[in-house]
């Protein structure tokens, strides 16, 4: 078993400060690339072993485009995977994305992997003037067309091929459903969901596998992923107070958030994350349920490197 690795979802505001009333724009001072890439910088530091962009074209509150982040990530920072946590494919023109994917691969030095999905929220694909109804069939459409695109240029219809070229982008399938499961079994190269717990994602993690063989592919061919919120601080407030973070965020209610939420000192949370490294993860992406996320992270992240070690070296902690 090798080490897990360990990400951190920068935060979309560049003030690392979420959320914000809604309608509100930001200070030149809140804003700057500078700022992005000092954010960047310092997230490398903490020891992050990746770093990634949330995305959403239509939001409740001011959010920053994820590919655009990211390559604010790419020339800011030298060591860490980056990656989008998820890209809503169906929401774009695979071409483009095909050419921006390329784009970061190059600039990143080959560290960028594309995280895509299908997402949830209904009034995005209304804004968009996409079928959410169809946005499954889009989504598996869509990466067949990235695939195509990353492929040879020889037979490039008159001659307009999309270069340069990089290496094929690696395809990261977010989502929690069976139906998220199975794309990624059959046509991804690695599985992130979300909202799911510790307990679930053990079973999920080994219907994977099978769905991996099923279609044709050695049972590992798929890593492992899975992102979890995080709030660190004291017991007695953190969850209360992570869940009020996210709620406020993704506008709906704090109860949605009770069993998907890892909340206290950071100890408890890298044993609590632990468990999914246990269940088979070996790639944690946190989502930092509150202010001040490069900080936390690094209280997280050494704790979850004790954990993990133990974990490995069949210790308890």
């Amino acid at each position: 078993m090798r080490r897990p690795a360990i990400g951190l979802i920068l935060p979309a505001t560049l003030q690392d400060e979420l959320p914000v009333s809604r309608g509100n724009t930001y200070s030149t001072t809140g804003g700057t690339a500078e700022v992005m890439a000092d954010l960047c910088r310092r997230a490398e530091a903490t020891g992050a072993d990746s770093l990634w962009a949330v995305d959403h074209l239509f939001w409740p509150h001011p959010i920053h485009e994820c590919l655009t982040t990211l390559t604010m990530a790419a020339t800011a920072t030298r060591r860490p995977t980056l990656g989008s946590c998820v890209l809503q494919l169906p929401l774009r023109q695979p071409a483009a994305v095909a050419k921006q994917a390329t784009a970061l691969q190059l600039l990143s030095g080959g560290r960028f992997v594309l995280g895509v999905g299908v997402g949830s929220h209904k009034s995005e694909y209304v804004r968009a003037g996409v079928d959410f109804h169809r946005r499954g069939r889009i989504m598996d459409e869509g990466i067949a067309a990235l695939r195509g695109a990353w492929g040879p240029t020889s037979d490039a219809p008159d001659g307009y091929a999309q270069e340069p070229t990089s290496p094929p982008v690696p395809i990261w399938v977010g989502g929690a459903s069976a139906a998220a499961r199975r794309r990624a079994a059959a046509i991804g190269d690695a599985w992130v969901p979300l909202f799911i717990t510790a307990d679930d994602y053990g079973p999920a993690v080994e219907a994977l596998r099978r769905e991996t063989v099923a279609a044709g592919r050695p049972a590992d061919a798929v890593e492992a992923a899975v992102v979890v919120f995080v709030r660190v601080g004291p017991e007695g407030e953190a969850p209360a107070r992570g869940a009020q973070w996210l709620s406020e965020l993704y506008d709906v209610p704090p109860k949605a958030f009770e069993r998907h939420l890892v909340a206290g000192p950071s100890e408890a949370c890298a044993a609590a994350l632990a468990r999914y490294v246990e269940a088979g993860a070996n790639h944690v992406i946190v989502m930092v349920a509150g202010p001040d996320a490069v900080q936390h992270f690094g209280y997280l992240r050494s704790a979850f490197v004790i954990h993990t070690e133990a974990l490995l070296a069949g210790v308890a902690v």
